[in-house]
Order: structure tokens, then C-alpha cells, then sequence
């Protein structure tokens, strides 16, 4: 080989070293650690702790309903004269009689917790309703009888007792006020019968109306919950109970993310009242109320659709003592802004019963405060009649009128339109007897026969007044006027608008 032969294979071999060597560094620096390796991202911290925490004051609930069983086997049919035919007669009446004196027991399922470590169990009232024998599993797989202590039909609300020779494990009310939508919660339930199961999820929305009572005020939840959660507690991330779950909506009867839970706000104090008396006491203040439409807040001067309406006022009672009048609105109870209508009647039932609280109202176009003392809500309570009667002997006056703006025309009240239109002996205002189609009395559904009482807060005696009113209403700039329309003994106020 030659010398230069030789240097250019001597620069190969190093050529190919030195590739050989950077390869080798390469490898290194992606072999080699460099410094301690980050640990992967850990998933959302899981529910383990709390579940431990308060899965023992959460209970299922078993109800057994005794009934009569119904007429056993018939006779069957063997040819008269028949060596068996006795035989047949006597065996099946022996087994006749046995099967009418036996009972069958229904069985059904439901979840509850305990709030007292003396044995006080809450739990939903449609979970024990029509029940002869209630028990109680604990989580120790322990049955335990129960007895009823109060139930609360209105809010779908049951208190249990339970007796055992220890202290129980208890959990404690939250401040449902204070959950945000959003938030972490978890359910703890028997669904299908299973027997204790954990799910989470966040709170999907408050203030729900699921037109199931009168107090409707539901917190929803998307955790999963099935048949057999109903009672059961939702919890917080601190382990203390927000609601009580009551409903699901589903078109299928499985989970589909929509349940509802009755706040810890407004079930805590039904069962305080139930453990403590065995029945619900609840603020009355005697009034009958609607919605305040976009219309009949212009038509009174409010800004905004705000508030209750008050319909009609119970003589005597709570609200008539303190002069509050049909046509008033309620802006504020007790120092509580009532933003929807149908807050005031659960935050009026949550008052002590005696208690005075400030009323604020709208009235003619003027806020007042009236002190009101409450009454407690009869059981048996029945919607008031309207206001003081029509002196007697004493007609209205007037002739008929046709009220363009409505698209009505009215009349005095006669006797051939009280039998007409079956109108109660002691009415008043002024009756219609004639309503345009698609006119704006007819949009607000007033119909031939309905009365006509007030307008813009005002009696009605003719329908002079009628239409005075409603001019006065148009000078004045309002493109509505209030009226106060009486049917059958049923009485809301509208606000058609007048025609452009």
C-alpha cells in the first residue's frame, strides 16, 4: 500500500471513528439522566377519604305493605256424579280458605341518613308512604325497625327513630345557600336495591321548579341518580349534607344527569319542627298571588317584572290585619328581596309562626313598609273570597260600553245576565258580554262572563268607571291598564294592552 493509500484510508477509519463516537455521545445524552425525572400528571384527587367519612350515617330503607291476597284457584271442572267430584270440592275449599287467610307483603326500597347519633333518620316521605313496617339497614348490614316520628307531605319530607344499644354515626346540615353551581357533590344512595353506592358530580343549577309542591325549590344535580336514591343525602366536599334527593327526570325511568335534591335550607328546619312537635307549623300570611307579567308592570309603574301580585286577601287574616290590599306587589319580606313569585311562598312558610316582619310593597306607584304579624298556615286552607261585597240594594249604574282598546264590550249586571252567565248572587264590577277574537282581551283570556272589578286598582260599579279608567291610563301614558277580572270565585289580575 502506498503512503498516500494509506493516509486516505487512515482518514476513512477516522472519519467513520469519529461518526462512530458522535453517534455514541448522542446516544448518551438521550440515555443518560438528566437530573430526577418528573413524575406524570396524577388524576383529580379522588373521593375515597370522605366517603369513608360519612358512608356510615347513610342508610337504606325497607317498607313492607301487608295486604289481603286475592281468591286462590277456582274449582275445576269434572262431570257431575264424578267419584272425584267430592274429592275435588273439599281439597280446593281447604285450599281456598288457607290462600283468603294468608297476606302478601309488598317490598320496596329507598335510601336515608342519620342526623343524630340518638337514631333520628331522614329520608323521603313517598319512600314510607302507605307502609305497615318500615326498617332501616345500617351500613354495617344491620336491620333495625323504625317507627314514624312526622312526615311532611308538602315538601316530601320524613323523620324516622331508630333504637340500638350505641351511639350512631351522624352527619351534619350544610348551609345550602352557599353551594355554587359548578361545584364538586357526591350522592350516596341504594339504587335498583344494590345497597350503598357512591356517585359525583357537580351542582347543575338551583332554584328549580319541578311543579311537584307549592315550595319548589329544587338544587340539580348530575351525579347519577336511580330509583332507590330517593332520600338519600348529597354531600359537599366537607362531608356535610346540601340536599336531599328527591327526583330525576327521565323519559326512560334510568339516569340520564337530571336529578333533584331538596336544599338543606329548606329541609333542615321541616325536620327540626317534626322531631321536635311531629308535625310542620309554617308562616301564613293569608294571601292569594300571581306572577307579574311584563304588561302589569308597566300598566302599575314597576320598572322591571318583579315581585308577587297580590291577588286576593283572606279576610282576617294575617295580611288584611296589616291593610295589605289586592293589587299591592311584594318587593321584599322580612328583609328578603322577592325576585320571582313563587319565592314568597316558601320564604313566608320558613318564618316562625308569630314572628313581625316588615313587608315591603309597591302601591299606586309608591313603595311602603307594613309591619305584619304571621299567622300559622291552616291545614285545611281555602282561597279567600275577594274583597268587601256590594252594598245590597244598590245596582250599578250605566249603560253598556264598548271598549275598543280590549276589544270587549261590558254591561251592567242584571238579573237575566246572572242566570245567563250563572254569576254569584253578590257580584260586582261590571260583567263581559261580548270579547273580538284575537283582540287583546281575548289574548289575556278574558271570555264573555267574567267580571270585571277593578281597573288600575280601582273599583269598578259601571262601565262609566270602566272606561274613565282606561282613558285616564292612555293620558297618562301607559300602554296597558291593570285589570282585575273575576270568574266563578276565581280572581287574577291581566294587563291587556291597548290597541296602537
Amino acid at each position: 500500500m502506498t503512503r498516500h493509500e494509506s493516509r486516505r484510508e487512515g482518514c476513512a477509519i477516522g472519519r467513520r471513528g469519529g461518526a462512530l463516537r458522535a453517534a455514541a455521545f448522542l446516544l448518551a445524552l438521550v440515555l443518560a439522566p438528566a437530573g430526577p425525572i418528573a413524575a406524570a400528571p396524577a388524576g383529580p384527587p379522588g373521593f375515597a377519604d370522605l366517603v369513608a367519612k360519612v358512608a356510615p350515617a347513610v342508610v337504606n330503607i325497607a317498607t313492607r305493605k301487608v295486604a289481603t291476597r286475592g281468591e286462590g284457584p277456582g274449582f275445576p271442572q269434572v262431570p257431575p256424579g264424578s267419584p272425584f267430584e267430592e274429592f275435588f270440592k273439599e281439597f280446593f275449599n281447604r285450599e281456598r280458605e288457607q290462600q283468603q287467610q294468608q297476606q302478601r307483603r309488598s317490598f320496596s326500597l329507598g335510601s336515608g341518613f342519620i342526623i343524630d347519633p340518638a337514631g333520628y333518620v331522614v329520608t323521603n316521605n313517598h319512600v314510607i308512604a302507605d307502609a305497615d313496617e318500615i326498617s332501616v339497614v345500617l351500613y354495617d348490614e344491620r336491620e333495625v325497625p323504625a317507627k314514624v316520628v312526622g312526615r311532611d307531605t308538602k315538601t316530601d319530607l320524613a323523620l324516622l327513630k331508630i333504637e340500638t344499644d350505641k351511639p350512631l354515626p351522624f352527619v351534619e346540615w350544610a348551609d345550602s345557600d352557599q353551594v355554587r353551581v359548578g361545584d364538586w357533590m357526591l350522592a350516596i344512595g341504594n339504587p335498583f336495591g344494590l345497597g350503598s353506592t357512591v356517585t359525583a358530580g357537580i351542582i347543575s343549577a338551583r332554584g328549580r321548579d319541578i311543579r311537584s309542591g307549592p315550595y319548589d325549590d329544587y338544587i340539580q344535580v348530575d351525579a347519577a341518580i336511580n330509583r332507590g336514591n330517593s332520600g338519600g343525602p348529597s354531600f359537599t366536599m366537607d362531608g356535610k349534607v346540601f340536599g336531599v334527593n328527591t327526583a330525576i327526570f327521565s323519559p326512560s325511568g334510568g339516569n340520564i344527569g337530571i336529578g333533584f335534591a331538596i336544599p338543606s335550607n329548606l329541609a333542615r328546619p321541616v325536620i327540626e319542627s317534626l322531631k321536635r312537635t311531629g308535625r310542620v307549623a309554617r308562616g301564613w300570611l293569608g294571601v292569594r298571588i300571581q306572577t307579574v307579567t311584563d304588561e302589569i308592570a308597566e300598566s302599575i309603574g314597576l320598572k322591571e317584572p318583579t315581585g308577587a301580585l297580590v291577588a286576593s286577601v283572606t279576610p282576617g287574616g294575617p295580611a288584611a290585619s296589616a291593610a295589605i290590599e289586592p293589587g299591592d306587589v311584594v318587593l321584599e319580606f322580612d328583609g328578603k328581596r322577592i325576585d320571582k313569585m313563587r319565592s314568597l311562598p316558601r320564604i313566608v312558610a320558613e318564618t316562625p309562626v308569630g314572628r313581625e316582619v316588615d313587608v315591603v310593597i309597591w302601591r299606586k306607584g309608591e313603595r311602603k313598609t307594613v309591619r305584619v304579624k304571621l299567622g300559622e298556615l291552616p291545614d285545611d286552607e281555602q282561597v279567600a273570597e275577594l274583597g268587601k261585597p256590594q252594598e245590597p240594594g244598590k245596582p250599578a249604574p250605566g249603560a253598556t260600553a264598548r271598549i275598543a282598546e280590549f276589544g270587549i264590550q261590558v254591561s251592567p249586571i242584571t238579573p237575566e245576565l246572572k242566570e245567563k252567565f250563572q254569576l254569584p248572587e253578590k257580584a260586582r264590577g261590571v260583567v263581559v258580554v261580548e270579547v273580538e277574537p284575537n283582540g287583546p282581551a281575548a289574548q289575556e283570556g278574558i271570555r264573555p262572563g267574567d267580571l270585571i272589578v277593578e281597573a288600575m286598582q280601582e273599583e269598578i260599579r259601571a262601565p262609566a268607571d270602566l272606561v274613565a279608567k282606561i282613558e285616564a291610563a292612555k293620558r297618562s301614558g301607559r300602554k296597558a291598564a291593570l285589570l282585575l277580572v273575576e270568574r266563578q270565585g276565581d280572581v287574577r289580575f291581566v294587563a291587556p294592552r291597548f290597541k296602537e
